[in-house]
């Protein structure tokens, strides 16, 4: 076991299954990806850390995470991409297992006949890497960007091990989130959405803002980077998350035997009274709220059928 000083301070509140719930080990990232060494720096309690306000930084520190844990050797992302925060990724993967289980004895399904759909997979592709590693399920990753796909086409073309276990389309229309992109007849286990969160590209900044406030006790850039990066389509969208959310719960309803369970993360608690009402609207057979945690962050994914 590595010395206490490689070793970051725990995530409470991550799930037990999750690979990072006791901190980033940074001495065996280290030795398995080498290039991580230029921005690991101690921390003010003399822990191992990087500057998490430097998007160059956090990329480095994923690649290192990917490698290390998931065996996923090759993973570049365009610059100002959104870089996903591993550990809270990987937590939804986790939960979405446990509500699988309720449907199989309490035994969470593995192998590649559970069939994930992912609405925006992104450029990153996380969830589609995580999963198939961590439960071998097979995925079906949508995306709106063109150059978004390509990149995730490139990080699964660049790993043997994931051939075969991930699918990536495009889906043409702004409007339509099932429609256009997946088969009549075709049907999933789960459903995947990672909403965007703001109304607007000035509600985007300004969250950047305060993040980096809290990073580093004052927001130092007038024009400040955004340290997980992010696309515009990626950060808001007409409405925010309220909106967003609307459209997939009523379009989830005109695809009521698409999904098993349909999901979706939350970042706004005052949200989920207004999505409560709007399943009962739709007559959902059964909803969920699931809690999650990061450290000091609060979420949650809400989950929800019609059989």
């Amino acid at each position: 076991m590595s010395s206490s000083s490689s070793l970051s301070s725990a995530k409470p509140g991550l799930h037990p299954r999750n690979r990072h719930a006791a901190g980033y080990d940074f001495a065996a990232l280290l030795r398995t990806c080498p290039d991580l060494a230029p921005f690991v720096r101690p921390s003010p309690v003399g822990t191992a850390t990087i500057d998490f306000a430097d998007p160059t930084a956090v990329v480095a520190l994923n690649r290192a995470l990917l490698r290390h844990h998931y065996g996923i050797a090759h993973w570049e992302i365009p610059p100002g991409y959104l870089c996903p925060p591993v550990p809270g990724r990987a937590d939804y993967l986790h939960h979405v297992a446990d509500l699988l289980a309720t449907d199989h004895a309490n035994a969470i399904p593995r192998g590649s006949s559970v069939r994930v759909l992912d609405l925006g997979v992104g450029a990153n592709c996380i969830y589609p890497l995580l999963g198939v590693c961590d439960y071998g399920w097979h995925f079906v990753g949508t995306e709106i960007d063109p150059a978004a796909l390509a990149s995730a086409r490139r990080i699964v073309a660049a790993n043997p091990a994931l051939h075969g276990a991930i699918e990536l389309r495009l889906q043409r229309s702004s409007a339509q989130l099932f429609a256009g992109v997946v088969a009549p007849g075709e049907t999933f286990a789960v459903s995947l959405c990672n909403p965007p969160f703001h109304a607007s590209a000035a509600e985007a900044a300004a969250g950047t803002t305060r993040k980096l406030r809290h990073l580093h006790g004052t927001a130092r850039r007038t024009a400040p980077a955004l340290n997980f990066g992010g696309r515009p389509h990626e950060l808001w969208c007409d409405g925010g998350e309220p909106a967003f959310i609307r459209r997939l719960i009523l379009q989830s309803a005109a695809h009521p035997h698409l999904c098993g369970w349909f999901t979706t993360l939350v970042s706004r608690a005052e949200n989920l009274p207004a999505i409560a009402r709007l399943l009962a609207d739709v007559k959902a057979a059964d909803a969920r709220v699931i809690p999650m945690a990061q450290g000091q962050k609060k979420s949650r994914l809400v989950a929800w059928r019609f059989r």
